[in-house]
């Protein structure tokens, strides 16, 4: 028997391949006799396609075809919903037809010989357009807000409409009441790389080399939009970079990219451009929100309202847990949340680490801190008072909730004692200085997934998992598991990940990929363990002629959740320096203490959870995508108007867990920590602000005329 490897810090046992480039992404599997495909997208942001003239695009050197919706084929776009699509609308159907439903939406394709000649191509396509004018402001009369038909259905996890109690009435009879409005930008994903796909046809068969975090629901998607059997596509991505939501659904480009293939009858590889991106590909929505909260002159919670509208797209229903959070964190004898969807002429928004309830934190934490000013009380001292060990929505005891003990470790070592609560009071020279903190939650999701483990006559053992890894680990943490399992040093393990016919599992997203896929790890290494009756494996295999012993093994979610709540939860402390006269705002440190059950592996969840904060910096301070309100367009589609922390924004980041042994929520003990650090990393600098400066910014991101 090996060492232990759980919990160890075991370096990235991928890392030599990622600074070598012999880890291989999509856009790098090229094929033979490969052609290059460059979507043309519309300049418009709602009508129709009145004319498309290629005759000059099609004349010019090494193009092959100028696809549309004139001379595209018909597919069949049979019923398709992953558990990632939105459950109401219907996706995109790329060039079925002349309608425009927003700025970006893909409407031709060019495919040549050479990208640079597609590219050239591209621009030589002329489109005429019949154009009307789009709604793209979610506060505009026209984007009258609905009620989510998914949320009505039951089981949803995120509900139209909850209610505990009588909260107006209580709000009415509280000693203090704050009610405020904060509002946050819509966000777009900006990975390094990419999104990309190459696609090659065998006969009625594809394979696509496609950035995927769900390769398992990419094959599926695409064989229903081509009416080809599930079986007959197979998506290959070994290896993402960067993604945390964007790679989730199967974008428009892919049908693209497979469609073209199979016109030329060859390979066609498909990269869209960084503008691309900020089309149709997903971005986290921007959302309004009421929070209304009272209390006793104790700081007891009485009444806690909160409402929040975040936009969609027209065609479909994009969902995410907005004010789900408000109904459990704290005790509160009257609750009532309101969740709306405001339908505006977009592309549909899509998960950003955090989903829901990074947005949805920023409000419930800025007015618990109005209420804590408002009480003249320690931030951290009116959430304690509001603790409990009862989820009361569900009425169900939380299967572990650190958050008491996430406090007290991460107030220590940021030094919250030292705190002088009065705004404007510390000061470094002429800089003001501001000490804010936030509470920090994440559901653990569980979802079944499946593994196979090979004892090899080497006495190494292979394990294949379709899930993907863009980048937290996911190779050596499971590697790690896989270790421990059979006895074996994580030397001896060998981990294939990203395929669509290996054994299915959830998308890579979530905070659920260690939960789920690990413990289907763990039961497939298990299984083989037991069939090979012993640890000298390789003596094993050599009895039985130096043929390898197989296992597969699933794993699934039982009646937990029947019987606890299970959440991670967290602290992050935040400092920030504001120049009072330029009204710049520079974020020093930040500290976020997590109670995240089973560490497999600290130095992989420090940087998450460091990943994770950096992201809070830029939607606290940075990040908002702005439209143009007469065509929808981004008008700072690029990395050079688009703004995203670089190392020169980035102080010190610090994260520390708590010590949490949860037996009920997996065979791991784990619940994730994609998501948890970015949800309460923007509001601890937003009321980091507001101690410096006196002002209340409940608009992110937090820009320099809000303070000036």
């Amino acid at each position: 028997m090996s060492t232990p490897s759980i919990g160890t810090p075991l370096p990235r046992v991928d890392g030599r391949a990622k600074v070598t480039g012999a880890a291989r992404y999509a856009a790098e599997f090229n094929q033979p006799n490969q052609a290059y495909g460059v979507i043309v997208s519309s300049r418009v942001g709602l009508g129709r396609i009145a004319a498309i003239d290629t005759r000059d695009a099609a004349r010019l050197p090494g193009v092959v075809v100028v696809l549309s919706h004139l001379n595209a084929p018909r597919l069949p776009y049979r019923e398709h919903r992953g558990p990632i699509d939105p459950a109401v609308g219907e996706r995109l159907h790329v060039f079925q037809d002349d309608a425009v439903r927003f700025f970006g939406q893909p409407i031709a394709v060019v495919v040549a010989e050479t990208l640079e000649q597609a590219q050239h191509a591209a621009t030589a396509v002329r489109i005429g357009y019949e154009r009307r004018a789009p709604v793209v402001r979610l506060e505009a009369p026209e984007a009258a807000p609905i009620v989510p038909e998914a949320a009505l259905r039951p089981g949803a996890r995120t509900l139209a409409d909850t209610v505990r109690g009588d909260a107006d009435r209580a709000l009415t009879g509280a000693a203090v009441r704050i009610e405020a409005t904060y509002g946050i930008a819509r966000e777009n994903h900006n990975p390094m790389e990419p999104h990309a796909t190459v696609a090659a046809w065998t006969g009625d068969r594809l394979t696509l080399w496609s950035k995927s975090q769900f390769v398992v629901n990419e094959a599926t998607e695409i064989a229903a939009v081509f009416g080809v059997p599930a079986d007959h596509v197979r998506v290959i991505c070994p290896y993402i970079g960067g993604a945390f939501g964007t790679s989730l659904r199967t974008w428009p480009h892919v049908t693209v990219a497979a469609l073209a293939a199979r016109h030329v009858r060859r390979p066609v590889k498909l990269v869209l451009t960084r503008q691309q991106m900020f089309y149709a590909t997903g971005h986290r929505p921007r959302t309004l929100q009421r929070v209304a909260v009272g209390a006793a002159a104790d700081g007891r919670l009485t009444s806690l309202t909160h409402e929040g509208t975040g936009e969609t797209s027209r065609h479909e229903q994009f969902m995410e847990a907005l004010t789900a959070v408000s109904t459990f964190l704290y005790s509160c004898p009257n609750v009532r949340t309101r969740y709306r969807l405001a339908p505006v002429d977009s592309s549909t928004p899509t998960y950003m680490r955090g989903p829901g309830e990074a947005s949805g934190m920023f409000a419930l934490e800025s007015a618990m801190d109005e209420l804590a000013v408002a009480l003249n009380m320690d931030p951290v001292e009116l959430r304690l008072r509001n603790d409990t060990a009862l989820d009361e929505q569900a009425g169900l005891p939380f299967s572990s909730r650190s958050l008491h003990a996430c406090y007290e470790l991460g107030g220590a070592r940021f030094g919250w004692d030292r705190r002088d609560a009065r705004p404007r009071s510390m000061r470094d020279g002429r800089l003001l200085v501001g000490w804010g903190m936030a509470s920090a939650t994440y559901p653990m999701l569980r979802n079944q997934a499946a593994a196979r483990a090979r004892l090899l006559p080497d006495g190494t053992v292979e394990v294949e998992t379709a899930a993907s890894d863009m980048g937290p680990g996911t190779y050596t943490a499971m590697t790690q598991v896989a270790a421990d399992a059979l006895g074996l040093s994580p030397s001896q393990v060998r981990l294939r990940l990203g395929q669509s016919d290996f054994p299915p599992t959830p998308p890579h997203g979530g905070s659920q990929t260690m939960a789920s896929v690990g413990s289907a790890v763990q039961a497939a290494c298990l299984a083989v363990r037991e069939k090979a009756g012993g640890s000298d494996y390789r003596d094993l295999i050599a009895r039985r002629g130096g043929q390898p012993i197989v296992a597969e093994a699933s794993s699934a979610a039982g009646d937990e959740r029947q019987r606890f709540s299970m959440h991670a939860f967290g602290a992050v402390f935040a400092e920030v320096v504001v120049d009072p006269d330029l009204g710049t705002v520079r974020v020093r440190r930040v500290v976020g203490a997590y109670g995240a059950g089973r560490i497999i592996n600290p130095r992989l969840a420090r940087s998450q959870c460091i990943g994770g904060m950096v992201g809070g910096i830029g939607m606290a301070l940075m990040e908002h995508t702005v439209l143009d309100p007469r065509d929808g367009r981004p008008v700072n589609a690029s990395m050079a108007d688009y703004l995203v922390p670089v190392n020169l924004d980035i102080g010190s980041l610090d994260a520390v867990f708590v010590d949490e042994n949860d037996p009920h929520v997996n065979p791991l003990g784990v619940k994730g920590l994609g998501e948890i650090a970015l949800v309460g990393t923007a509001p601890a600098i937003a009321n980091a602000v507001f101690h410096a400066t006196g002002r209340r910014v409940r608009e992110l991101p937090i820009r320099i005329e809000a303070l000036l």
